[in-house]
């Protein structure tokens, strides 16, 4: 419910990282082991005191969705406290399930009869990964997008145990920026919704932030900065069905000034 762990401050579904240290944050994996592998090598995450933050959406589409899980829980083993795995709309609630959904038939083919089980171990997993994490005063991560009508920070840690009563958890599974909004509107994609610099301002300001770090879009370049340097969204996987160019993560010294969205993509690891 409250705690810490490893210096990180914890409450219900919201984990806060002290200002301290190198961060390393990966967008949407989906199954593509390769880019994983890359982004572990390249930014020697594993060879120091660096933190973890993964801002969800492991598997689905990609062909090593399995593979994926099996490292990224593996490296929430052998670094307790130093691996944070945030939950994305591919590792939603089961009335919030994302389409296509491959999961079952991947665990199916790699496990055969037990492919159900592994599976379902999957869906607990799922339901205890963290809504989102904060470096408060400067940056605020979650998977899709700044919930339009958040309450408090409360609400946000709590996003999980109040749904489907509140649409908190939804929204920021499933929330894409858009320029041309204040608030917000709804999405194309039938969950979720549009949210505009309006919703961020707000957001941010509950959150004691400077900027907002979010995945689930497909960028072409890998990054892309909305809201005029508030949002920052990152994606970390490359090949089908996407076919961006370049992937990328992000590596931040949390002691350092924090940064808008316009620095960090010019800090930001393009592969």
């Amino acid at each position: 419910e409250a705690g810490r762990v490893d210096g990180c401050s914890v409450r219900a579904g919201l984990v806060k990282l002290p200002r301290e240290g190198e961060l390393v944050v990966v967008g949407d994996v989906h199954g593509d082991l390769q880019s994983l592998a890359f982004i572990l090598e390249d930014s020697k995450a594993l060879r120091g005191e660096s933190r973890l933050l993964f801002l969800g959406d492991y598997g689905d589409r990609g062909p090593q969705s399995m593979e994926v899980y099996y490292v990224i829980l593996k490296l929430l083993r052998m670094r307790p406290g130093r691996v944070v795995l945030l939950r994305g709309n591919h590792e939603g609630p089961s009335d919030l399930l994302a389409h296509p959904h491959d999961l079952p038939r991947m665990a199916e083919r790699r496990f055969g009869p037990k492919g159900a089980e592994v599976y379902g171990a999957l869906r607990r997993l799922f339901d205890s990964l963290w809504v989102a994490a904060l470096v408060e005063g400067c940056y605020a991560f979650l998977h899709g997008g700044a919930p339009d009508g958040l309450a408090s920070m409360d609400s946000l840690a709590r996003a999980d145990e109040e749904h489907p009563g509140t649409d908190v958890l939804e929204q920021v599974l499933w929330n894409d920026p858009a320029d041309w909004l204040e608030g917000s509107a709804p999405s194309p994609r039938g969950a979720g919704r549009l949210f505009g610099r309006g919703v961020t301002e707000a957001f941010l300001r509950l959150a004691g932030a400077r900027a907002l770090v979010r995945a689930h879009e497909p960028c072409d370049d890998g990054v892309e900065v909305r809201h005029g340097g508030l949002v920052l969204t990152l994606f970390s996987r490359k090949g089908l069905p996407y076919m961006n160019r370049r992937a990328a993560y992000l590596k931040l010294r949390l002691e350092e000034a924090p940064l808008d969205a316009y620095g960090m993509a010019s800090r930001a690891v393009r592969f």
